[in-house]
């Protein structure tokens, strides 16, 4: 059989590395090597993702201002999507998002007004295919190959998607994270923050759908990070199929949009407005927004809330693919 040719990646240009100082040991599950390094703690946890996330925006903030600048990394594929009708994307995926609940889509789309007034070029994520990526199982292969891991996964569907009805973990505290390829809102998991969000239902005595014992993971109650919970899905999912995850970093972030032009960054002093916007809109987020109760945006959600993980295949790199199984909300 002739292999199947390489595909290229939208984010070839960018370097996906922990940038929290974890160390991980070859053919473990990664997300452990966090876990024990912060001694299960939810503040070490949750200190590591900060330490990641401001650490690489400073990276990008001096990639963006240097006088070296070489440009953005555009997204090719992107691009041909958007302005050659009939074009397809030949990448095929295989992934279990969770799906932000309406008041966290609320919130997105005002960051995406505020992101659009500083570069009227962007391209945003269309807000109904909003996600954050719990577990991304393959990347960029064939139709036939991503078809052929489904059905490998998929007796463990139900039970994986499902997952968070019991094993809830809390998000918090959004902040805009963005690389020269594109710009997201970033979370981390919570630790003892007082609850913002809409109250959820609890799990049933039994245990509710998709696992038998529920943890102690409600809103009030942090012990059960979102870290544990990209832990568990993975251990799960490679019971049934191999991992090939692009990335294993601590990150829960949501893409608000993408470059496609240099037009908006294409001098020293655009980019300079580009990163005082990025700047004035976290100082918004941590004043307005984050401990922020009975405000306007609420900036913490349940992993689960409204609907479970959504286990989903297909051309997935802009939102798009198509839904396995939906998980049950609460």
């Amino acid at each position: 059989m002739t292999p199947a040719p390489a595909i290229s990646l939208a984010d070839a240009g960018n370097k996906f590395e922990d940038l929290s100082g974890t160390m991980i040991n070859p053919g473990d599950n990664p997300y452990d090597a966090l876990i024990n390094a912060c001694d299960n703690s939810p503040a070490k946890i949750q200190s590591l993702y900060q330490r990641h996330r401001v650490t690489r925006n400073g990276q990008q903030r001096e990639s963006f201002l240097t006088s070296e600048f070489k440009g953005l990394n555009i997204d090719q594929v992107l691009l041909r999507l958007e302005n050659e009708p009939g074009y397809q994307d030949p990448r095929d995926c295989l992934v279990f998002w969770a799906r932000p609940p309406d008041h966290v889509l609320k919130l997105v789309a005002h960051l995406q007004t505020l992101l659009r007034e500083a570069a009227p070029n962007l391209w945003l994520m269309p807000v109904h295919r909003m996600h954050l990526t719990t577990l991304e199982i393959a990347h960029s292969r064939t139709a036939e190959e991503i078809s052929s891991l489904v059905s490998s996964i998929r007796p463990a569907v139900p039970t994986l998607t499902s997952l968070t009805f019991t094993r809830r973990a809390r998000l918090v505290k959004p902040m805009i994270s963005y690389d020269l390829s594109a710009v997201a809102v970033s979370f981390l998991p919570a630790s003892g923050e007082e609850v913002l969000s809409p109250s959820p239902t609890a799990p049933p005595p039994s245990g509710g759908a998709g696992t038998g014992e529920p943890h102690e993971s409600t809103a009030g109650r942090d012990g059960y990070t979102y870290h544990h919970l990209r832990r568990d899905v993975f251990n799960m999912a490679s019971e049934n199929v191999a991992i090939g995850s692009r990335y294993v970093v601590p990150s829960a972030h949501i893409t608000l949009g993408r470059y496609l032009t240099q037009a908006d960054h294409d001098t020293p002093e655009r980019r300079e407005r580009w990163i005082q916007a990025i700047e004035e809109i976290n100082a918004w987020l941590e004043k307005e927004v984050w401990d922020a109760k009975d405000a306007e945006f609420i900036g913490e959600w349940i992993v689960g809330q409204e609907r479970g993980l959504d286990a989903r295949c297909g051309k997935l790199w802009y939102g798009g693919g198509r839904t396995i199984m939906t998980g049950e909300g609460f």
